[in-house]
């Protein structure tokens, strides 16, 4: 039996496709090993959205080879996608699999190991199947991450993503119901639904679908586990999937909406389909809707016309919004994307000083939003680790904060509770269990 070490790098739809890859080999016969233990082959799952990403990625292949300098590397995600020749020609790499052929690497894994860096990577752009394997598990976990969705058709000018996921699939509606009920009947209380693109799922069915039609599937047959948005684009919010809140409790107040830019130049610039304006009232619809809702927002800094005048309307405008956490990213230029002939360009310098103000802006909005519950009740989903420094059992709430519990018993792990917030202290909320 051999072993394989699997480890993944960026997205939970990244994490996805790990984990019905690792429900892949072990079907077949594999025995999985962390990927930092000895083994016979290891396949490392990549990101490309940054530079850092495909650097990250280089350094796993490296660290495989210190370990076993026998084993047969196999390289796949989208890096691989993107760029195959470049990771082909890393010594001690064996096979580059782009993202079209993940579901084949435990047969190649099965054969005989090639003479020379084998290459198994299409025009993912001609893709039209949705990637199979949608509800494996990802082990270790509380909360399910569903992928209903795979790709992206918006070409956003910094974005690769495009070109290493290829257009957006979506699993067919009764896919997306079987695969909600597996994951319940296998215990789990919250459904994360995840996609590259989110909110375009749907289109590309026949008969065309919505997201906000399948969450009105989800929600009204699966009245026990609450269900959850990942992130989301702004146009693509609409008043019908915000009115799902006043109908459906299991819907957790929490919607994740990238902004990149407050500045409506460098939104042109950067392809988005909407500007300030549109977002700001956006965002004052969710929150009229949703009185409790966290909103998160990305925001790209550095961006290539990027002068003191554009930061600075992203500052004050970030300054005026509800917003409960901030995702700060500087700009990686992607070979490829449109952004390579935007000028002038942002030194290195100066971007890691604005994210720098920017992490500090996303720090007090947290903290601000989370105070607001202070001696306030919110459900919790208990989750099965601790907390690492106090060793309290912890857990998210329905509105995505993070809440350390007074209890720490066992048999609240993967439950729901109330929890009575009683504090605030080191970045943390604290609360007390009002039943179990």
């Amino acid at each position: 039996m051999l072993k394989v070490g699997l480890t993944t790098l960026g997205c939970k739809v990244n994490q996805c496709d790990s984990a019905a890859l690792a429900e892949n080999l072990q079907s077949a016969g594999f025995s999985l090993v962390p990927f930092s233990a000895f083994a016979d082959a290891y396949v490392i799952n990549t990101c490309t959205v940054t530079a850092f990403a495909d650097f990250q990625a280089r350094q796993l292949i490296r660290r495989a080879l210190r370990k076993n300098p026998l084993a047969r590397i196999i390289v796949t995600g989208c890096y691989a996608q993107t760029e195959p020749r470049t990771l082909a020609a890393i010594e001690g790499v064996a096979c580059v699999v782009g993202n079209d052929h993940k579901h084949d690497i435990p047969e190649l894994l099965s054969r005989p190991a090639p003479g020379s860096p084998r290459i198994l990577a299409d025009d993912i752009r001609r893709q039209r199947r949705f990637p199979y394997a949608p509800t494996a598990i990802l082990t270790g976990r509380t909360r399910a991450f569903f992928k209903i969705q795979d790709g992206c058709d918006a070409f956003c000018s910094y974005c690769i993503v495009p070109f290493a996921r290829g257009p957006s699939r979506s699993l067919p509606l009764s896919g997306v119901l079987d695969g909600a009920r597996n994951f319940i009947t296998q215990g789990f209380r919250e459904i994360v639904l995840t996609g590259i693109h989110l909110g375009d799922y749907g289109r590309d069915l026949k008969p065309a679908t919505s997201l906000t039609s399948a969450l009105v599937g989800l929600l009204s047959q699966n009245p026990t586990a609450r269900f959850r948005l990942s992130s989301i684009e702004p146009n693509e919010i609409s008043d019908e999937l915000l009115a799902l809140s006043g109908h459906y409790r299991n819907l957790c107040p929490h919607l994740h909406i990238p902004l990149q830019s407050g500045d409506d130049d460098i939104l042109k610039s950067m392809k988005r389909r909407y500007d300030t304006a549109f977002y700001r009232d956006l965002l004052d619809r969710v929150t009229r809707t949703w009185a409790d809702a966290a909103i998160g927002i990305d925001v790209l800094v550095g961006f290539p016309g990027e002068g003191e005048k554009e930061f600075r309307h992203t500052v004050e405008l970030l300054g005026k919004l509800p917003a409960a956490y901030l995702h700060i990213f500087p700009y990686s230029e992607r070979p490829g994307t449109a952004a390579l002939a935007i000028h002038p360009k942002v030194p290195e310098k100066i971007k890691k000083e604005r994210a720098a103000i920017l992490r500090e802006v996303g720090a007090k909005k947290r903290e601000a939003f989370a105070r607001r519950f202070l001696g306030k009740t919110l459900p919790v989903l208990v989750e099965q680790t601790r907390d690492k420094i106090t060793g309290l059992a912890k857990g998210f709430s329905h509105n995505y904060l993070p809440v350390l519990l007074d209890k720490s018993h066992a048999s609240l792990v993967n439950t729901v509770v109330n929890v009575k917030i009683e504090r605030f202290r080191d970045g943390k909320l604290t609360g007390r269990v009002l039943d179990e």
